[in-house]
């Protein structure tokens, strides 16, 4: 048996997809306590069923964080651990930075900017602070990949803040470096 799995998008902010890519000794597959250890920026660690060889949706219900309905997952580094007995020998864990509520504000500023009527030279700067913005993600996103916890959430807090300030301008402002630099 080779336990694997895959986080995969589900495009909302509400939901996370895992699908289980192992290979088992049996098909069906005859595992015994098949669990995912979800650990959850600011929550503790949660215990669920995982359903072999399927697609599994996790939502926030079903994390624990809400009672009932869906709300929007927190971002931050996620700690999965797929399981089946005996746990303490057959298990593999993976590690990821969920940046899907601030992907969601990046979109909402990039459509703003579309939508403005500035002239080109303001349009040129709000540009270079997206873009900015843009690799503050990716560079949190690289960072947590390699295990640099400390500075995925520098970048990740650069960037809510870079997007917090050019959301909430008025449109035309002029340069905000300092508001968003200093």
């Amino acid at each position: 048996m080779n336990l694997d799995f895959l986080i995969t998008p589900t495009y909302s902010t509400k939901t996370i997809g895992i699908a289980d890519i192992s290979v088992y000794d049996n098909e069906p597959p005859t595992v015994s306590a098949p669990t995912l250890e979800v650990s959850i920026p600011g929550f503790d660690v949660v215990s669920l069923v995982f359903v072999p060889q399927d697609f599994n949706v996790l939502n926030s219900t079903l994390l624990g964080i809400t009672v009932e309905g869906e709300d929007p997952l927190p971002d931050g580094i996620y700690v999965f651990r797929y399981s089946v007995a005996p746990a303490y020998e057959n298990f593999v864990e993976k590690t990821i930075m969920r940046v899907d509520v601030l992907q969601e504000k990046f979109d909402e500023a990039f459509m703003k900017l579309d939508m403005m009527q500035c002239d080109q030279s303001i349009k040129r700067q709000e540009k270079v602070q997206l873009n900015t913005i843009y690799y503050f993600i990716q560079g949190a996103l690289a960072a947590a990949n390699n295990c640099a916890t400390d500075q995925a959430n520098e970048l990740y807090i650069k960037a809510d803040k870079m997007l917090f300030n050019f959301n909430s301008k008025s449109v035309c402002c002029g340069n905000n470096f300092i508001t968003n630099f200093t």
